[in-house]
């Protein structure tokens, strides 16, 4: 489509304008016109199709060759007779065309001397669901197609489901095919009352209704005298007046970091492109999941240095300050920031052949940003035709679920009612890299308070269970007291090196050891857990909780654990028991440590690229009260082991008198 098809100039601008200007000059002093982008969607049959093609046709964006290429299709492929069939502008797949059926999403682009617009013709099919939501997914109005033969179909309460699902704010209901039952007035009304019942459990503000006839075009691009009862305007008329409020210019500040450009030392710029919100040279922002603030220190676009741009302008933001900001992080106005979570509510529409398993680990993309996820539960799966809710197990193609979403990293979100951008995301297998889901965030979940030491139970008359088995017969079985040790320090300080050793001399022993470490943790029990105060207390609350259990059934512990609080360590000394816990801290030097550290977080924290980093980005707290304290730099671990192991006899846990009982208990 050229330049002139798609900025046509009136008669008085082309007078108005010398004769040596160019057309481009022309068109680009033109104002810009506002865009519109608009689905079709309707059952199979229902001449959606053919309703966007005539709309093209009449609304003169369709080239003289390509009607004549149309006609040439129309007589090869042409299901309306000698009738000009407008569907095969847009059936564009070889299938398409001889079944008569919409199969993938087509778009077609025109413009008026109103409006530009920008058009998703998606399929009919129920098994073609997930290609409608896709389209309708940048959308901002609906046209749903009913066949006024047919009346409303399972599939178009389906399409109305979805068009609210997604936030759709303008529904157009086209009554198509009104020439095959006389224009009739009382079909219409019937048609519009049923949708009308259909609509009051969808959130849908504003609703329009059109009785047409795409194959002859009534009421398509000009009002048609076969309907003198009807008086709100042609579906292009209409299309061209509804007020729509971009939803980017209307919502705070976001900015989704697409890519870092460091063109040479003296320029760092954030290139990406505004979400919502507009952005000034001197505002303050917020980078999340950071959390740093700055200011703008200039907007850089295609037209050079701007002091401001507003969404869905693409731009590069530079910063006052140096700040670590990489892709996928979101530049936010700090009043109105959005929230960053680890867990959310979702809507999820399954897309896949393969079922939904839950707890199966998914790549989740939302913006720019990309983390690890599972789908953690499904709250219910949703009857699209009914609207009812109901338990499931696992979604399958095109069913679509409430859903609760787990991510490994923080992920910068919006509920989707707020934000498109950062409230829509997709899931994709980590394996065959299919896209598996495509969902909207229905609630964001604030972090959980992660200080549960002193929580109570939540439940209804509970009461721990007791055993048979008494504390002593288990030491006099086991030849051993229980207890834990629990081994502290620094990243690097050898905690994990000691703690095995430990494990290996008192399994030589003949006693009956555990070993947990608190990495290892965050494989399973404390994957939900980042590396916050918080959410560090958390873990090693669930390793005392852990231990003590292992305590409790008469064997020992080791746990290796940086636990950089001293508060923190005092609350689970007094959760495993203070005779039961013997503290075991080793004071390596930060420097031994660093030159240590083959993974490098030494570093990355001292770059900003770690946060809450214990000796770095956060403080560690070396304890007063330790039972041993030693530093790896001089001392090897069996050395330290050998003093660890001498203090547990000292202390009754090991020695010959509890051997000597265990021999004797049979």
């Amino acid at each position: 489509m050229t330049a002139e098809t798609l900025s046509p100039l009136s008669d008085a601008e082309r007078s108005a304008a010398p004769c040596q200007t160019s057309l481009a000059e022309s068109v680009a002093r033109r104002p810009p016109r506002e865009l519109l982008r608009f689905f079709t969607c309707g059952s199979v049959d229902d001449g959606k199709s053919t309703l966007i093609g005539r709309l093209l046709i009449d609304a003169g964006a369709v080239h003289d060759d390509q009607l004549d290429r149309l006609r040439a299709d129309s007589a090869r492929h042409g299901t309306t007779g000698a009738e000009l069939d407008a569907a095969l502008l847009l059936d564009g797949l070889e299938d398409e065309r001889q079944q008569g059926i919409t199969i993938d999403v087509a778009y077609r682009y025109f413009s008026t001397t109103k409006r530009t617009f920008i058009i998703a013709d998606t399929p009919g099919h129920e098994q073609f669901t997930r290609n409608m939501a896709t389209g309708a997914s940048n959308s901002e109005l609906a046209v749903i197609v009913v066949d006024a033969t047919k009346g409303l179909l399972v599939q178009t309460r389906r399409h109305a489901f979805i068009a609210s699902l997604l936030g759709i704010q303008h529904v157009f209901l086209a009554v198509n095919k009104m020439d095959r039952v006389d224009y009739s007035q009382t079909v219409f009304a019937r048609i519009r009352d049923d949708f009308c019942r259909v609509a009051e459990k969808l959130s849908i503000p504003d609703l329009r209704f059109i009785p047409l006839s795409a194959l002859r075009g009534d009421n398509v691009a000009e009002p048609s005298a076969q309907t003198p009862w009807y008086a709100d305007g042609s579906l292009l008329h209409l299309l061209e007046t509804v007020h729509v409020v971009p939803a980017q210019r209307a919502g705070p500040l976001r900015f989704p970091v697409q890519w870092v450009n460091r063109p040479h030392a003296e320029f760092r710029g954030l290139c990406g492109t505004l979400a919502s919100g507009e952005v000034r040279v001197g505002d303050e922002v917020v980078i999340l999941p950071s959390r740093r603030t700055s200011r703008i220190r200039s907007i850089v676009t295609c037209a050079g240095d701007v002091p401001v741009a507003v969404a869905p302008a693409a731009a590069t933001l530079t910063l006052a300050d140096e700040i670590d900001v990489t892709r996928g992080d979101v530049l936010a106005t700090p009043a109105a920031a959005p929230l960053v979570a680890r867990e959310a509510e979702a809507s999820l529409i399954w897309m896949s052949e393969q079922p939904l398993a839950l707890g199966k680990q998914y790549w989740c993309k939302l913006a720019s940003q990309k983390t690890v996820c599972e789908v953690r539960s499904i709250r219910c799966a949703i009857d699209v035709d009914t609207q009812r809710e109901a338990p499931a197990a696992t979604l399958r193609m095109n069913e679509l679920g409430q859903c609760r979403l787990g991510f490994h990293d923080p992920l910068v979100l919006d509920e989707y009612a707020r934000n498109k951008t950062t409230g829509a995301l997709i899931l994709v297998d980590r394996i065959t890299h299919e896209t598996v889901a495509a969902g909207v965030v229905r609630q964001a979940l604030a972090p959980r308070s992660r200080d549960h030491w002193q929580d109570a139970p939540t439940g209804w008359r509970l009461e721990r269970a007791t055993s048979l088995v008494s504390p002593e017969r288990r030491a006099t079985r086991f030849g051993h007291r229980p207890g834990t040790v629990l081994v502290t320090g620094p990243s690097a300080a050898g905690k994990t090196t000691l703690a095995r050793e430990l494990e290996h001399r008192l399994f030589e022993l003949g006693c009956v050891v555990a070993l947990l470490d608190g990495q290892s943790l965050r494989f399973g029990i404390s994957r939900d857990l980042g590396f916050s105060a918080e959410e560090r207390s958390e873990n090693l609350r669930r390793a005392a909780e852990i231990a003590r259990l292992v305590n409790d059934v008469g064997q020992i512990c080791v746990a290796a654990f940086a636990a950089p609080e001293d508060a923190v360590r005092r609350r689970a000394k007094a959760l495993i028991g203070p005779e039961r816990l013997v503290h075991v801290h080793l004071a390596t030097p930060l420097a031994v440590c660093r030159r240590r550290d083959a993974l490098g977080r030494y570093q990355a924290a001292e770059a900003g690229e770690i946060e809450n980093f214990p000796g770095v980005t956060f403080p560690y707290e070396a304890p007063t009260d330790a039972d041993v304290i030693a530093s790896t730099e001089a001392r090897t671990a069996p050395d330290i082991a050998d003093e660890v192991v001498s203090l547990l006899e000292s202390r009754g846990w090991l020695g010959p008198e509890i051997l000597a009982g265990n021999n004797a208990d049979t």
